[in-house]
C-alpha cells in the first residue's frame, strides 16, 4: 500500500485556504475589472476630449484674473460636450466644470462692469478731487 501524504493543516477557523492549500495562489481576477466594465480609475477608452480640457483651463484662468476669457470657456464647454455625446470620449466633467466656470467669470464680469458704471468701484489711481 502506498502512503498518500496528510491533508494541508486547515488555519485558524477551521478552513483550509482558497486553492486548496498552502503556497498555491487563488487564480487571477478577470482582465479589465470583470462582467466587461472597466476597473475603476481606469481611463476612458480614446482619452479625454481636447476642448474639455481647454473649456477647464481658460474657465479656472478667467474665473481668476480674465473675465472674458468665460466667454471662450462657455463655447468650448459646450462644443465639448457635444463632442463626447458623439464620440465616447472621456473628460464630460473637465467639461462641465469649464461651462460652469465660465458662467461664473462671466457673471462676475458683469457684475464689475455695473459696479464700476454706477460709481461704486473706482480704478485704482483715479481719485475724485471735485467737491
Amino acid at each position: 500500500m502506498t502512503e498518500q501524504p496528510p491533508p494541508p493543516p486547515p488555519d485558524g477557523y477551521g478552513q483550509q485556504p482558497p486553492g486548496g492549500g498552502y503556497g498555491q495562489q487563488p487564480p487571477p481576477p478577470p482582465p479589465g475589472g470583470g462582467y466587461g466594465q472597466q476597473p475603476y480609475g481606469a481611463p476612458a477608452p480614446g482619452g479625454n476630449n481636447k476642448k474639455a480640457t481647454w473649456a477647464l483651463v481658460t474657465g479656472i484662468v478667467g474665473l481668476l484674473c480674465c473675465g472674458p476669457l468665460g466667454i471662450v470657456a462657455i463655447i468650448l464647454g459646450r462644443g465639448a460636450e457635444q463632442e463626447i455625446r458623439v464620440t465616447g470620449e472621456g473628460g464630460a466633467g473637465m467639461a462641465k466644470a469649464g461651462l460652469i466656470l465660465g458662467i461664473v467669470a462671466l457673471a462676475f464680469l458683469v457684475l464689475q462692469i455695473i459696479l464700476f458704471a454706477g460709481g461704486v468701484v473706482t480704478l485704482p489711481g483715479s481719485t475724485d478731487t471735485t467737491p
